[in-house]
C-alpha cells in the first residue's frame, strides 16, 4: 500500500563542512542516515555510502518500507522533526541525515547529503564521485534523468544516453562518478529486457552496476 503525504515535510538544508559557522563539522560517526527502502531519493544515497564504503563512518538506520503513520511518515522519525522544526505537524519523511551531538535533521534534501558525503568522508582511495570540474555535467545529468519519468521524453532520454555509453565506459568517460547513481536509480524502475535491444550500450551499463554490491543490494521489490 502507497501512503501519499497529506503536508509536505519542510526541507530541511543544512551543509556538512569546516566552516565553524555551520556547527556541522565533519567528524566520524557523528551523522546517521535514515532512510527508507522504496524511496528513489533513498536509494540515490545509499548507493553513494555504499560506494564509499562509510557504514563505520556514518551509519545507516533501515526504515520499514511501508511507513506507520497515516500522513505518510515514519514514527520513528517524529522526534527529529519536532526538535528540528517547531510545532512541526508535517509528516516525518525520509530520507534523513541526521546529528548525533544534537538530535536534530541537518538535512532531508538528498543531492546536498550525497554531495558532503563525498567531499568530506571519501576514503583515500575511494571513487571520485564528484570530480573537480564536473558539476554542471552532473547537475545535467540530474536533470536529464528527471525527464524519465515522463514517458514522452524517455524515448529521448536513453537515445542520449545510449550515445554516452557508446563512447565511454561510463556516463561522463571512463571513471564512475555519481552521473553513473543517478542513470541506475532512474532506469532500474523501468521494463528494462523490453528496451535492451534499441539501447544494448546503456543497458549493458545498467546491468553491470547492478551487479556491483553497492548498487544490486538495494533492489529488493525493485524491477531490475
Amino acid at each position: 500500500m502507497t501512503v501519499t503525504p497529506l503536508t509536505p515535510a519542510p526541507a530541511f538544508r543544512g551543509r556538512i563542512g569546516r566552516d565553524p559557522r555551520s556547527g556541522h563539522y565533519a567528524v566520524p560517526r557523528r551523522y546517521r542516515l535514515h532512510l527508507a527502502p522504496d524511496h528513489d531519493d533513498c536509494l540515490r544515497i545509499a548507493v553513494v555510502h555504499g560506494l564509499l564504503g562509510l557504514d563505520r563512518v556514518c551509519p545507516v538506520t533501515v526504515l520499514d518500507a511501508v511507513p506507520d503513520c497515516s500522513d505518510g511518515g515514519h514514527s520513528v522519525l517524529r522526534p527529529l522533526y519536532e526538535a528540528s522544526a517547531h510545532r512541526y505537524r508535517g509528516p516525518a519523511v525520509a530520507p534523513v541525515l541526521s546529528d548525533h551531538w544534537s538530535g536534530r535533521i541537518v538535512s532531508t534534501h538528498a543531492r546536498d547529503i550525497m554531495r558532503d558525503l563525498a567531499r568530506y568522508f571519501t576514503p583515500a582511495a575511494g571513487p571520485v564521485l564528484y570530480p573537480a570540474g564536473a558539476e554542471a555535467e552532473i547537475e545535467g545529468v540530474e536533470l536529464l534523468c528527471a525527464r524519465t519519468a515522463d514517458p514522452a521524453a524517455l524515448p529521448d532520454v536513453l537515445d542520449l544516453l545510449e550515445r554516452r555509453l557508446t563512447a565511454h565506459a561510463y556516463v561522463l568517460g571512463d571513471r564512475p562518478t555519481a552521473a553513473d547513481v543517478e542513470v541506475w536509480v532512474a532506469l532500474v524502475r523501468h521494463d528494462s529486457p523490453r528496451r535492451a535491444a534499441d539501447h544494448p550500450a546503456l543497458w549493458s551499463h545498467v546491468r553491470r552496476l547492478t551487479a556491483h554490491p553497492a548498487f544490486g543490494r538495494h533492489l529488493a521489490g525493485r524491477p531490475a
